[in-house]
């Protein structure tokens, strides 16, 4: 997966137009990205990538370059 398939995986997660959600997209600008939005992403996150987060992780997450920060370090965007 490249960064554009990633924004686009995150795009459709959140229910937003891909082409709104850029790497310096702020939680704030995203509605679904609420308390449970955030348990959304790490469900997603564990069943698509294998990835497991500690909630305090997902928490301190405040753009979407942190989430895709979480799939460089853990290999799956190339």
């Amino acid at each position: 997966m490249n960064q554009t398939e990633a924004l686009a995986w995150i795009a459709n997660l959140f229910e937003m137009p891909p082409e709104v959600i850029q790497p310096d997209t702020k939680r704030e600008a995203i509605p679904a990205w609420d308390s449970l939005g955030v348990l959304t992403l790490m469900a997603a996150l564990d069943e698509t990538f294998d990835t497991l987060l500690t909630e305090e992780e997902m928490q301190t997450m405040k753009s979407v370059q942190d989430i895709l920060n979480v799939l460089k370090r853990n290999g799956k965007i190339v």
